[in-house]
């Protein structure tokens, strides 16, 4: 059974995905502009809905995490059985997210162990929950994690285990961003980029292999090096890189991903303070 508590956490984590979904332009990623003139990829409507559907699972691993009390591993073993739940119910709302639900499920997790922690303190607690194994897993290798085997990437599971290196990486953009005055979505944007720009994808690896990967890492250092997306020169630099990974159908999933799980972090002490006390 949820609380308002692990609801709270849930919706925030489902507004961090909203808030990652509605910036633009996302090189080789899917945006608002996708409900006008550029149909041929995701219809960002069906994202939208789809990552609502996020919404019960993640409270229900809050839920886990608060009734169990510690990164035991038997909460990992039922995160993974909500998380598996959960993608089935998020293909019948339209799929999408897959990386998403595992990124943020792991820091939803993490928050509702520690209510008072933020930043890399909620990083270090998911790394505690991914470090065990868990049991119930499916036998039949995944696409990421035969990627992974492939070319020795970390991929998610790696990501999880170490703590979230590219969450905390893209938290410290938005600090940067923020303190050189650059607006909200231009921070963002930024903070997306350094994700990209380091980030052994395995979804681009499964695409377009070790040389796609690079050139998609050398693309968003490009941008970051012309002065980022608030200057006029980053600006044009990021739409021409964008250009090109929807020309080459390539998209960094991982990164939006990982994005939303550094977003939702960020906020986490709104979502804690919203948070009614009980009986309040």
């Amino acid at each position: 059974m949820t609380s308002r508590e692990d609801e709270t956490l849930a919706q925030a984590a489902v507004a961090a995905l909203t808030r990652q979904l509605e910036l633009a332009p996302k090189p080789g990623l899917p945006d608002p502009r996708d409900l006008g003139a550029r149909a041929t990829r995701r219809d960002h409507c069906s994202l939208r809905w789809s990552a609502m559907a996020l919404a019960p699972g993640l409270a229900a691993m809050a839920a886990a995490a608060r009734r169990t009390g510690a990164p035991t591993p038997g909460l990992r073993t039922e995160l993974g059985a909500i998380g598996r739940s959960t993608e089935h119910s998020v293909a019948l709302a339209g799929g999408g997210h897959r990386g998403a639900l595992w990124v943020l499920g792991f820091l939803v997790a993490a928050a509702a162990l520690d209510p008072r922690a933020t930043g890399t303190d909620v990083t270090a607690t998911a790394k505690r929950i991914a470090a065990h194994p868990d049991r119930r897993a499916p036998r039949r290798p995944s696409r990421g994690s035969t990627v992974s085997a492939k070319y020795g990437a970390a991929g998610a599971r790696g990501e999880a285990r170490a703590g979230f290196p590219h969450v905390r990486r893209a938290l410290a953009a938005l600090t940067t961003a923020r303190a050189a005055s650059a607006g909200e979505p231009d921070a963002r944007l930024d903070a997306l980029l350094t994700v990209m720009s380091t980030l052994q994808d395995t979804e681009l690896l499964y695409t377009a292999g070790p040389l796609g990967l690079r050139h998609v890492q050398a693309g968003a250092r490009t941008v970051l090096e012309a002065g980022g997306s608030a200057t006029q020169e980053g600006r044009a630099a990021l739409t021409a890189f964008d250009d090109d990974l929807h020309t080459r159908a390539w998209s960094p999933r991982g990164s939006g991903a990982l994005l939303a799980g550094a977003l939702f972090v960020d906020a986490l002490p709104v979502a804690v303070v919203s948070t009614p006390a009980r009986g309040a």
